[in-house]
This record gives C-alpha cells, sequence and structure tokens, in this order.
C-alpha cells in the first residue's frame, strides 16, 4: 500500500479507535475512516506532507477494488431490480419450504448472495418470505434471521462481491480462486446455520399475524420467470470458472482465458437483462446499480486512507512479533487480521480491504500461500462483522421488525457460524493444502 515510513503504533492503533468511535456516533464512515488516518498519522509522527502522501497512497490502492466494484453495479441491479433474485429465493423456499422451511431461508439467502447480491439486499429480498413462513409454522424471529443471515454469510464468501473482490486484489489473486477456495467452508456455514436455527426455531418472539396481513398487502407478485432469472448468474458463474474448471481438465488455452470480473459481471448482467425483455431498462439497472455500490465505494476509500496509515506504521510488524513470541503458527495471522478489522469497521468488505491492505504482506511472510491468506482472511471476516456499530446490524433488525434485544441475541449464533467457517479454512488452507 505504503512506503514504510516511521509512524508509531500507537498512532494507528489511536486513528483506528478514534474511527469506531466517530462511526458508533453516526459520522459517516468514509469521513469517519479518512478522519482516523490523518490525526492517527499526526499522533504516529507524521508531519503534513507524509500525512498526505499516506492518504493518496492509501486510496491509491483500492482503486482496483472500486472499479471492479463499480462493474459489478451492472449485475447487482439487473438481479435486484429486474425480480431476479426474488424468482430466485421464491422458488428455493416453495420447493424445500414445509419441514425444511429453515435449509430453504438459508439456502436462499445463500443463493442469492452467492450470485453477486449484497448480503443485506439478500436479507432484505428473502425476508419478507420467512416472515411468512415463519407466521405459517410459529417460528422466532431469532431463528429466521439466523437462516437469513448466516446463509448470507455463507454465499458472502463464495461470491463476486466487493469484499471477494477485495480478498483477491489484496494477494493479486483472480476473484473465481478466492470464490471455489471458500466453497467448503460456505458449506459447513450453511450447515451449522440450518442446525442452530433449528434448535431455536420456537425461542424468542413469533411472527404476529398482522404482520403476515401487512406483507400480503406489499408483496410483489410480478416476478420474471425462473428460466429467465437465471440467465444472468448462470453466464456470470460459468465465465467466472472457465480458468480454473480448464486448470483441472489439463486445458492450456481454457486455463489461460484469465477473463477478469470486470468484463464478465456487466456483460452477464446486460444479457441477463435482454434475456428477460428489459433492453429499455438495461439503463436504468446500471444507475440502481452504482446507486447500491455507491456507499461501498465510499467506505473502502476511506478504509484505504486508514489502510495507509496503518501499512505505513509499525503495526503490522508488532502484530507479527506479538504472534511470533506467543508460539502461535504465523498460519493464524490471516484470519486474525480478518476478524480484528472487519469487527472494528463492523463492515466485511471494509474488513477484508484493512486485512490485506495492511496486513497481506506480513502474513505472505510468514510462509503463507497467497489462496490459503485469502481464503482465511475472507472467512475470517465474517465472524464479527454484523456489530451494531455497523449498518448491517440495523438493516437487517428492521427487515425482521426486531427488538434491539432480539437482534443482539442474533449477534451471538452470527458469530458462532462466522467462526466455524473460519475454523474450516483454517484447518483446510493453513494445514491440510
Amino acid at each position: 500500500m505504503t512506503a514504510a515510513l516511521d509512524i508509531s503504533w500507537i498512532g494507528a492503533l489511536a486513528g483506528l479507535a478514534l474511527a469506531i468511535i466517530l462511526i458508533l456516533f453516526r459520522l459517516a464512515p468514509t469521513y469517519a475512516l479518512i478522519l482516523g488516518a490523518i490525526v492517527g498519522a499526526f499522533i504516529g509522527g507524521a508531519n503534513f506532507s507524509e500525512v498526505i502522501n499516506i492518504l493518496i497512497s492509501g486510496t491509491q490502492s483500492v482503486q482496483g477494488t472500486v472499479i471492479r466494484i463499480i462493474a459489478a453495479g451492472v449485475f447487482a441491479g439487473v438481479m435486484m431490480e429486474s425480480g431476479s433474485a426474488g424468482t430466485i429465493a421464491e422458488f428455493i423456499v416453495d420447493k424445500l419450504g414445509g419441514t425444511k422451511a429453515m435449509l430453504s431461508l438459508a439456502l436462499a439467502t445463500m443463493v442469492i448472495t452467492a450470485v453477486g447480491v449484497f448480503i443485506p439486499v439478500a436479507v432484505l429480498i428473502v425476508a419478507p418470505i420467512a416472515l411468512s413462513v415463519g407466521n405459517k409454522m410459529g417460528y422466532s424471529k431469532i431463528a429466521l434471521l439466523v437462516a437469513l443471515s448466516g446463509g448470507g454469510k455463507a454465499g458472502n464468501i463464495i461470491s463476486p462481491n466487493p469484499n471477494t473482490i477485495a480478498a483477491a486484489g489484496g494477494f493479486q489473486l483472480d476473484v473465481n480462486q478466492v470464490m471455489l477456495g471458500g466453497v467448503v467452508p460456505a458449506l459447513v456455514g450453511l450447515a451449522v446455520t440450518v442446525i442452530i436455527a433449528s434448535f431455536i426455531k420456537f425461542k424468542g418472539t413469533k411472527v404476529t399475524d398482522l404482520e403476515a396481513a401487512e406483507l400480503e398487502k406489499t408483496s410483489s407478485k410480478n416476478l420474471p420467470p425462473l428460466s429467465k432469472a437465471l440467465v444472468a448468474p448462470v453466464i456470470a458463474i460459468v465465465l467466472l470458472m472457465i480458468s480454473p474448471i480448464g486448470s483441472m481438465l489439463g486445458a492450456d488455452f481454457l486455463a489461460k482465458l484469465k477473463i477478469d470480473s470486470l468484463f464478465i459481471l456487466p456483460f452477464a448482467g446486460v444479457v441477463g437483462a435482454l434475456t428477460l425483455g428489459k433492453s429499455k431498462e438495461i439503463l436504468n439497472y446500471c444507475t440502481a446499480g452504482l446507486n447500491r455500490m455507491t456507499p461501498t465505494i465510499l467506505i473502502i476509500i476511506g478504509a484505504g486512507a486508514i489502510g495507509g496509515l496503518i501499512t505505513a506504521s509499525t503495526l503490522p510488524a508488532e502484530v507479527v512479533a506479538l504472534v511470533e513470541s506467543s508460539g502461535i503458527s504465523g498460519v493464524f495471522l490471516a484470519p486474525i487480521a480478518g476478524v480484528l478489522m472487519a469487527g472494528a469497521t463492523a463492515s466485511t468488505s471494509t474488513g477484508v480491504i484493512l486485512a490485506t491492505g495492511s496486513f497481506s504482506n506480513a502474513i505472505l511472510n510468514t510462509g503463507v500461500a497467497p489462496l490459503s491468506a485469502a481464503v482465511m482472511t475472507h472467512a475470517g471476516a465474517t465472524v464479527i462483522d454484523h456489530l451494531p456499530h455497523g449498518t448491517y446490524f440495523h438493516v437487517t433488525r428492521n427487515a425482521m421488525g426486531m427488538s434491539m434485544k432480539d437482534r443482539l441475541k442474533v449477534a451471538l449464533y452470527e458469530s458462532i457460524v462466522g467462526l466455524a467457517m473460519t475454523i474450516v479454512a483454517v484447518v483446510l488452507f493453513g494445514f491440510i493444502l
């Protein structure tokens, strides 16, 4: 990220702490992160010129991620605005509903997130279905949100979403490599989610008949057919998997055909829109997708700024020294970085940006392979990325009409799901592969 400067680790920690405090006080995260970087740099001993260099270098380092996220907005806009994501969710729940309700809800959110929809948006899409199912079956809101959020977390580590793009970019990998690397941890996360949600399905506040009636009034039935809704995600997945499949089959031509998600996702989105007969809506879908991506882009720019501070400081070296002195294997540095940075910012994508941007060199210096480092960092970022100082906590709480007390209970179960995925990622990529 940034050339090493003589910035004290105290300054880096102070800047990060200030950013978190400002976010808790509801200052826009982008401003909070940038202001934290500035103050932290001064505390760490930088002069005015060095502070500017840190900010510029840090924000420049995330531009590759930013442009890919902008491109992904086309795909996300088509999936969300056309109703394709809703169609896929309803199909899964209809086919696996009833006694398998928790599996169907978790799987629906996992798939919707896995095909490129932001996890909070995926929860918003599936929440009305979940509440309707919950009312019919007598399930609690806590269990329902555990199913949605856990499934979303599982899908999030195998999706072409900003966090996966950031994990890949931080270790100079293709997005499809990180997506494939997260498959086994994601499946374990799905299983753990279903087990927890099923165990607590009757514990807590239930969905009232009044809430169910309101859902019936506001539910949209104007959704596209499944065959057309699947076109965009299928094209995206097939094109993203061409290179790794070619490598597995020994087909050199396909293996070398590395098409970046920067090209694949917009292409898949446009073809999907044309298949839906929405050619006149493509511009609107692009605009809607960009609008949804903009908050994430702005946060990532702020994350780049404070990431530049951390990289320019002695903090990474201090963390590595602490890990080494404790006798813990260097393998654990990757997931620890993911857990801490995502927890600090209450955001998966921002946490991955900070973890990879600030600690990637230190992680690789421990002898961990880039793909292993990316998958472990990415999984680690799902453990406590849902804390109350982030937007995800409140978006999902509002989507389910939950009390603060109930939403906090869900946070514990979400952490268990994230921790399970992280443990599997560490065992698989840290010690087996």
